[in-house]
């Protein structure tokens, strides 16, 4: 198998699973009986014009035979609502679902983006330095404090950060923020230049540093374990009897063995850069993607566009971090590459 057909089977692979994907949305919402655009408009949209109406009916396929309406569900999924409908109507805003995804979205791929990228930078390091003083005191350390972090959950030691900086150090003056204070993305639009980044990094620092300390533990231990794996094999044994340095054999020889393993940490934690944040942006009071996701969930709302269109989203992200981790397999294992030649 070439290189080129090896990555063909790949992406068309990832093609019909988002297409099933679509395809079970589509089922869950057909199998609800009823009018939706009379639905949406008992939820509460009272902003909802008649020609706005007309688009979602249309949209829908209400006229249509259940293979129109298909046609259109995929339609509407597929472009990912940048073309009408926006991915329906929510109830909940009483705007299109797109109008409300994407700046949600934004606020929430920042927070987990940078909590993920803290945690790589900080437990990769950690992992690699805890293998090569594997049994010292250091290594014995860095495994505690990896299982400490790593167990305790990630609410409780939010909880905690906020009662500390909220009420000690509030209270008493020596760190003033809006600790809790809710962030909303319509209010940081009207800001601009240095005022905006401010405000982002007033919000922001906490729950960053606590989904930080809560999760690099995973990583460094991780990349401890897959490192000392790599440090036993024979060909570690070779290249140390040939005389290389301790750094040289680390660095050059275990630690680039792992990098497809690394690579694929990296890729499938991706995702949950997306719907991982339900519980830290309730604690927060961040307005971001989870929050709205739940709060469309509930009984009351019954938001069924948006919960569509987030696990939609959810679920493209996840195929093609899958199929990113797949291409970097083959970019960075030789042993990919040569079987492909084969």
């Amino acid at each position: 198998m070439t290189l080129r057909t090896y990555i063909l089977k790949r992406v068309a692979i990832s093609i019909f699973i988002l297409w099933l994907v679509a395809s079970l949305n589509f089922v869950i919402f057909a199998s609800s009986k009823g009018d939706p655009v009379r639905f949406i408009q008992r939820g509460g949209s009272t902003t909802m014009t008649q020609a706005q109406r007309t688009l979602l009916a249309e949209a829908y396929g209400m006229n249509d035979t259940l293979v129109g309406k298909y046609l259109k569900s995929l339609r509407n999924q597929f472009t990912f609502g940048i073309v009408p409908p926006y991915f329906g109507w929510s109830i909940q805003t009483g705007t299109w679902v797109a109008e409300g995804l994407w700046w949600r979205l934004a606020i929430t791929v920042f927070l987990l983006g940078s909590a993920l990228i803290g945690r790589i930078i900080l437990g990769i390091p950690t992992g690699i330095f805890a293998a090569s003083r594997r049994g010292s005191k250091i290594d014995v350390g860095v495994v505690t404090a990896s299982l400490f972090t790593y167990g305790v959950p990630a609410f409780f030691t939010q909880l905690m950060a906020v009662f500390i900086f909220s009420f000690i150090l509030v209270h008493y003056g020596i760190f003033v923020v809006p600790i809790t204070a809710p962030i909303d993305a319509q209010q940081l639009a009207t800001l601009s230049g240095l005022s905006l980044y401010v405000q982002i990094a007033w919000h922001m620092t906490l729950p960053i540093i606590t989904l930080v300390l809560v999760g690099f533990g995973a990583w460094a231990l991780y990349i401890r374990n897959m490192l000392i794996d790599a440090l036993t094999q024979d060909y570690i044994a070779t290249a140390r009897a040939k005389g290389l340095s301790e750094r040289t054999i680390l660095y050059k020889h275990a630690f680039r063995s792992i990098l497809p393993s690394v690579a694929t940490l990296i890729t499938l934690a991706i995702p949950g850069v997306v719907t991982g944040a339900i519980i830290t942006e309730s604690i927060f009071r961040i307005e971001g993607i989870g929050t709205w996701y739940i709060n469309a969930l509930q009984d009351t709302v019954a938001d069924y566009a948006v919960a569509q269109a987030v696990l939609f989203v959810y679920a493209a992200l996840v195929i093609l971090c899958n199929l990113i981790a797949d291409l970097l397999y083959g970019i960075l294992d030789p042993r990919i590459r040569v079987g492909m030649r084969r």
